[in-house]
C-alpha cells in the first residue's frame, strides 16, 4: 500500500485525544512508508496528521479547492499540494491518488467524504479498503446506526462489512494489508 487517504476534521475537537490519535496515525503511516493524501489544510486534525507525517519523514499530498485555500489555510509545507477547482475534483483527485481510505473524527465534510468512498466501493467503482478510526468512541453511535440500517433492511451485511471499524490504527492497517475486494450485490436482500 503506497498511500492512504485520511479524512478528518478541519477542527481539532474538544478532546485532546483526537489530536493525539491524529499524531499517532501520521507517525505510524510514515514509519510504515505509507504516504498520506488529505484535504490540504494546516488547521485542525488535518494539519495535525500532515505535520506528524512530515515530521516523521513521510510523504504528504494535499488536495484543496481554490475556495478553501484561505478558509482551511492551505498547508504549504507538504510534499505536494494540488489546488483544484471544486469539492468534486478534490474528492476525485484524493481517491485517484490513494490505495485506501481512513476516517478520523471530523464533521459533516468528513462524513460526506467517507460515505461517498464507501458507496463507490459498494457500487464496485473501486476496490480499495475503507476504515473508521473510532477514537475514544467518537463513531460508536454512528456504527450502531449502520448496524441498525442492516437490521432494518436498508443495507446489506456485505455492504456494511466494507467499512472496517477499530480504535487501534495498527489493527485497521492490518485489515487494509489483507484486504481483498469481493463485489457486493447492493440490490440483494
Amino acid at each position: 500500500m503506497e498511500r492512504i487517504c485520511v479524512f478528518c476534521g478541519s477542527s481539532s475537537g474538544k478532546d485532546p485525544g483526537y489530536a493525539d490519535a491524529a499524531t499517532a496515525v501520521g507517525r505510524l503511516l510514515a514509519e510504515r512508508g505509507i504516504g498520506v493524501v488529505y484535504g490540504g489544510g494546516q488547521v485542525g486534525l488535518m494539519g495535525v496528521v500532515a505535520d506528524a507525517t512530515l515530521e516523521a519523514g513521510g510523504e504528504v499530498i494535499g488536495v484543496i479547492p481554490k475556495h478553501l485555500m484561505r478558509a482551511e489555510i492551505a498547508h504549504h509545507g507538504l510534499t505536494e499540494l494540488h489546488v483544484v477547482e471544486d469539492m468534486h475534483e478534490r474528492k476525485a483527485t484524493m481517491a485517484r491518488l490513494s490505495d485506501a481510505f481512513l476516517a478520523l473524527p471530523g464533521g459533516a465534510g468528513t462524513l460526506e467524504e467517507l460515505f461517498e468512498v464507501w458507496t463507490w466501493a459498494q457500487l464496485g467503482l473501486h476496490a480499495k479498503p475503507v476504515g473508521l478510526l473510532d477514537v475514544g468512541g467518537y463513531y460508536t453511535k454512528m456504527v450502531e446506526f449502520l448496524d441498525h440500517m442492516v437490521t432494518e433492511g436498508f443495507l446489506g451485511e456485505a455492504s456494511r462489512d466494507l467499512v472496517t471499524v477499530d480504535a487501534d490504527p495498527h489493527a485497521v492497517l492490518g485489515v487494509f494489508s489483507r484486504h481483498t475486494y469481493t463485489p457486493v450485490d447492493k440490490w440483494a436482500g
